[in-house]
């Protein structure tokens, strides 16, 4: 059995389990960095034995040497040498991965990548991470920075993502969308309409990414043009990778998974404009398979595969 530990920027799980099952799984909020590692610590030692832990983790990292390095959306966790302070109390081996990575691992082992040689994960969440399977392994690249291309500018103006306007994560994540959405809200308001979800000025900052899916389904302008605008660049950004990569199937996680319908028309269209027809015919584009279990899963592919 192994031990798997998500550390996500509002919430945290400590899972047992093997490459098939969950056995055990503990749940907690991200609160303060000391706070946090005493409620995985205090997790660690109450979900059962296991002889190797396994850490997924937004970037950046040093993952060989086990050091968390200042995550935009982990506030104070600066210089936190977590694999060293797990294995040493705990004494069996700690592992840690970036978690567009652990997730890349986890779908690739057990989700929709299973059975393919050349595959790239995306997280579509909160941010826009990659995880590339390259001949069978995980690449991670000469400083384990490989497939951050949420960081790619696609536009000179957009939403903010990454720390930077007009980037695939400003059009393709949570926060980004939220970000589009409004601004088309705003255009709406400015014009003498109201919208069923933004009456006024006031209510803009409530519009998020399920507000906008809710809505489009039911034919809302706003909700509708903002998740077209998001799958055309999510399109771009597919096309990037596919020219550089050739991967046999790429497969996107969390919001995709749950509104495909919604972005995967307009994101087909610039596939097939952009995207060299060679490599892309037979390029399979996938929701993630592991859904709201793919964080444990990940953690524990992170446990397994440490020490290949």
């Amino acid at each position: 059995m192994k031990i798997g530990i998500d550390i996500g920027g509002t919430k945290c799980a400590v899972v047992l389990g093997d490459d098939k099952h969950i056995e055990k799984k503990i749940r907690f909020e991200t609160t303060t960095c000391r706070e946090t590692l005493e409620n995985i610590i205090k997790a660690v030692s109450e979900i059962g034995e296991g002889d190797a832990i396994g850490i997924s983790c937004g970037g950046p990292l040093d993952s060989e040497r086990g050091i968390i390095m200042s995550p935009p959306n982990l506030v104070g966790w600066d210089d936190v040498h977590i694999t060293d302070m797990l294995g040493e109390r705990f004494g069996i081996p700690a592992y840690l991965c970036n978690d567009a990575n652990a997730c890349a691992l986890a779908e690739w082992k057990y989700g929709a990548g299973k059975g393919t040689k050349n595959m790239i994960f995306l997280t579509f969440g909160t941010g826009l991470g990659a995880g590339i399977i390259l001949d069978g392994r995980l690449y991670g690249g000469t400083r384990g920075m490989a497939g951050e291309i949420g960081h790619v500018r696609l536009s000179d103006r957009g939403p903010v993502g990454y720390g930077k306007q007009g980037s695939a994560e400003g059009f393709c994540s949570g926060g980004g969308i939220a970000q589009l959405g409004r601004s088309l809200a705003l255009e709406k308001l400015q014009c003498g309409k109201t919208l069923p979800y933004c009456e006024s000025l006031a209510s803009l900052e409530t519009i998020d990414a399920k507000t906008l899916a809710e809505y489009a389904r039911k034919g809302d302008e706003v909700g509708i043009e903002t998740y077209r605008i998001c799958g055309e660049m999510l399109g771009r950004t597919l096309s990037i990778l596919v020219d550089i990569l050739d991967p046999e199937a790429i497969v996107i996680g969390s919001i995709f998974a749950r509104a495909e319908e919604l972005i995967r028309p307009s994101m087909e269209e610039i596939l097939r404009k952009e995207a060299l027809e060679a490599s892309r015919r037979g390029l399979r584009v996938l929701p993630a398979a592991l859904g709201e279990s793919i964080g444990d899963f990940a953690a524990l592919a992170v446990a397994f595969e440490g020490g290949k």
